[in-house]
């Protein structure tokens, strides 16, 4: 895996990255076999889909600017796609990944390389399976150093650690979330939370091992910290150290310490910690927070971060993390995200008001439908201004990319809620009718884009970290109850905005997040709590061609997979 196979050289336009205008760039091929093995955690064992026999699956580390060629084999028993979380894919959605929207399954007994083109981001992203709820288990870390002579901007760590975050689920994955859909309930708890692939201490089986990240004294780490959970957003600690957060989502952040993260499902954050206390071994830990009346499991999960000739026991047993339901633990956290102007980061690019051409405000819900075969008489789904989303069976890139596909989606995704109503209030017995399509929103290369995102009390309400592919985005904006149109823009931050792919939008709040369409193709918007996805919180943004070849969609492979029955 891994293995370099030449230079190529990268430009990247002055708007993008003006310090790394022409360099050379490495081109790197991986292997990825994707079959059944087994885990035993929780003193069970249990069969799952993953990559190279490996949870979490390998890491792929490459530099900026890089190009990365992933064979993807599927030794499996259904089909999936894998998608690279957070790359941009400049025209070339063909290889993005997610089902039925920018292709269609890798069938069993196949094989499927994806081409990565990487351009301005840095630190580090992953990639995960992107077909139900497959990603569980088919998951890893994507990490991005600096280019060639480009530093850090901040003290160069003394070396870095990929943390991955993860819901731990006796049993197949697809099964789970199947059966629930079938059922027309939410699927069931997981069993525990894992960090990189380690459930810890706290579950009372003695088999169970516990994450170590061994570190010597008064040398400076870099963390790299992946949320792969299904459903949860994480407070992670490290007990009597501080976290320096330095980047989110592949884009460097304005330095800021605090004694905890929050990191929700999708997101990615780099963080420097000095181990500068005694020696001896200290408790990291994990524990979910929630501002839904669906809460998750309160387990709190365990790893270890171990000086070198540590001896005895733990320095500290006592973790201090937020409660669960901590919300000003949360909005503190969120608060303090900023955009840095380093050299590193691309030119601040922020649309202006007057740059604006399409403006979307997004109620997001759960709702119900009635359903005869349904254990209760109807089923859950999830909506975006009252449409739950219907993925089709040829994917959305393939008919857009042909025009002669018709009956596959249409062009008319709702960009305000067709019903206004007190979003955030007491909606207990209140409904509105949500329709079931394949709807979805177009707009012109290069225009600006701003998209504000409200949530509602509609279903159990709360949290939803909603991600955007072939993008990163400005956050602009964010407050309290229902957005105002005349007075909230007023608010809005569009001096250091944090530049990001997935943008936590708090229960009972809205997020306002801009950006310029200049990457041509279709492109997934959905949430990343798995199950609201699964219950059709998603939609489609496509982005038309420009009157140019570089700004016009490339064209596809001819070994993209073939849609069932074509």
């Amino acid at each position: 895996m891994g293995l370099q196979k030449g230079l190529v050289t990268c430009f990247v336009g002055v708007l993008f990255l003006s310090t790394l205008l022409l360099s050379s760039a490495d081109v790197h091929h991986y292997e990825f076999f994707v079959r059944e093995s087994n885990f035993t955690k929780l003193c069970n064992t249990t069969t799952l889909l993953v990559v190279n026999d490996s949870y979490p699956g390998p890491e792929i580390r490459v530099h900026r600017c890089d190009t990365v060629f992933v064979n993807v084999h599927n030794q499996g028993n259904y089909g999936f796609t894998i998608h690279w979380h957070g790359v941009k894919q400049r025209r070339n959605p063909w290889s993005d990944g997610p089902e039925f929207i920018t292709q269609c399954p890798i069938q069993p007994g196949t094989n499927f390389t994806y081409e990565i083109v990487l351009s301005d981001e840095i630190g580090t992203l992953w990639w995960h399976a992107h077909s139900d709820w497959t990603r569980g288990s088919v998951h890893g870390a994507f990490i991005i150093l600096p280019a060639e002579n480009e530093t850090y901007p901040f003290p160069t760590p003394d070396a870095d650690q990929t943390i991955i975050l993860e819901s731990w689920y006796d049993g197949d994955y697809k099964q789970i979330i199947d059966d629930a859909l079938a059922a027309g309930v939410s699927p069931r708890q997981p069993s525990a939370y894992a960090i990189s692939g380690h459930v810890g201490d706290t579950y009372g089986c003695p088999n169970d091992t516990i994450f170590r990240m061994q570190v010597d004294s008064e040398k400076i780490y870099l963390l790299r910290i992946i949320n792969a959970a299904m459903n949860e957003h994480f407070f992670f600690t490290i007990a009597n150290h501080t976290l320096t957060v330095v980047a989110q989502d592949a884009s460097y952040v304005r330095r800021f310490t605090r004694d905890y993260i929050l990191i929700s499902p999708g997101q990615t954050m780099d963080v420097l910690v000095s181990a500068n206390r005694n020696v001896g071994q200290y408790y990291m830990a994990i524990r979910p927070f929630s501002d839904s009346s669906a809460a998750p499991v309160d387990n709190i999960t365990t790893g270890i971060f171990e000086y070198t000739n540590s001896e005895g026991g733990l320095n500290a047993s006592l973790i201090t993390l937020p409660v669960m339901t901590d919300t000003d633990a949360m909005i503190n956290f969120l608060n303090q995200i900023r955009n840095t102007n380093v050299s590193q980061n691309p030119g601040m690019n922020v649309p202006a008001d007057k740059d604006i051409k399409t403006r979307a405000f997004i109620a997001i819900a759960v709702n119900n439908l009635p359903c005869n075969t349904c254990v209760l008489g109807s089923r859950i789904v999830a909506s975006l201004n009252n449409v739950s989303f219907v993925s089709p069976r040829i994917d959305i890139l393939q008919a857009y990319y042909n025009r002669n596909m018709s009956g596959v989606f249409t062009e008319d995704f709702p960009l305000n809620p067709p019903v206004f109503y007190n979003f955030t209030g007491d909606l207990t017995n209140f409904n509105t009718p949500i329709e079931e399509g394949t709807r979805v929103i177009v707009v012109n290369y290069g225009e600006g884009v701003e998209m504000v995102l409200q949530a509602t009390q509609m279903g159990a309400g709360g949290s939803h970290p909603m991600h955007l592919h072939g993008f990163s985005f400005y956050w602009v904006g964010t407050g309290f109850g229902n957005f105002n149109n005349e007075t909230d823009p007023s608010t809005y931050n569009l001096v250091d905005p944090p530049l990001i792919n997935t943008v936590h939008v708090p229960g009972r709040r809205w997020v306002a997040i801009r950006f310029f369409a200049t990457n041509p193709g279709v492109w997934f918007m959905h949430c990343h709590l798995d199950r609201h996805s699964s219950w059709g919180m998603d939609t489609v943004l496509i982005v038309r061609n420009g009157r140019t070849k570089e700004t016009s969609m490339r064209p596809p492979p001819s070994t993209m997979p073939r849609c069932p029955g074509t």
